[in-house]
């Protein structure tokens, strides 16, 4: 198999438009991005799909690749399909069904790339079609910070492939009173990093939303509700997403802690 990771990154954003090129110690997010994910050494190739020349441009100029993508796809999922496109069309000795794309989110700069090893090594075992990331909750952790609707959670089989994906607590913990459950089950937070095989990538771009999907809000359950197989790689490291300018402010604070 060989692995690329396509890192989307749109300029347009609701909460902190040009995101990816926000400052941050002296650099603009999407090279910490770009950085952390090439330091994998299971990656073939590493590029930045965007629909802007100014994060097209502040890409090459730090040595790093990139392509420019539409700028009418309706999610991070179909740029990817895209940009994946285009790279196997400069790459004709590979096929692509020996081929995994990595979907590395562009707004996390703390993105390791251990993290990256991990979801690769998901397709070693036979039948995985998509592969995601998951952490477990600690001892740390409140009773608020397990119901937070924003965090979602994972549930998965001895396999390490998912039943389910929820907002909601899961499982519920029927013999327990709520402030004892994580101290009775380890519970896993769903981490946003996704794996395809390039067959199935062009599959399930084209899926039309399913039941559980619009409950939730959680694109990959439509996966699931599709039959796709997701294997499930465990992560103890934690990153921060920047989706706000106090994200930024907190990221800047915890470089400089380091």
């Amino acid at each position: 198999m060989k692995f690329i990771a396509i890192i989307p990154a749109r300029y347009a954003s609701t909460r902190l438009p040009g995101k990816p090129l926000a400052m941050l110690a002296g650099k603009p997010v999407i090279q910490h991005v770009y950085e952390h994910v090439a330091q994998c050494p299971a990656l073939t190739d590493v590029l930045v799909a965007t629909d802007d020349e100014r994060i097209l441009s502040a890409v090459q100029a730090f040595g790093g690749k990139a392509l420019m993508t539409r700028a009418d796809h309706r999610c991070g999922t179909d740029r990817c399909l895209e940009a994946m496109n285009s790279w196997l069309n400069e790459h004709p000795g590979v096929d692509a069904k020996d081929l995994v794309v990595v979907n590395v989110q562009g707004d996390e700069p703390f993105v390791h790339p251990e993290q990256i090893s991990d979801i690769c090594r998901c397709f070693d075992a036979s039948g995985t079609d998509i592969a995601t990331l998951a952490r477990p909750y600690t001892a740390d952790d409140t009773w608020a910070d397990l119901q937070n609707p924003n965090t979602p959670k994972v549930v998965f089989d001895k396999e390490m492939r998912a039943i389910l994906f929820s907002r909601s607590v899961i499982p519920y913990l029927r013999n327990a009173a709520q402030e004892q459950w994580l101290t009775q089950h380890t519970y896993y937070r769903h981490v946003g990093m996704y794996a395809y095989r390039a067959s199935v990538l062009c599959t399930v771009a084209a899926l039309q939303p399913t039941p559980l999907e619009i409950a939730e809000s959680l694109e990959q359950l439509r996966w699931l509700e599709n039959g796709y197989t997701i294997r499930v790689a465990i992560t103890r490291h934690t990153t921060i997403g920047i989706d706000t300018p106090d994200d930024l402010r907190k990221a800047e604070q915890y470089i400089s802690n380091q």
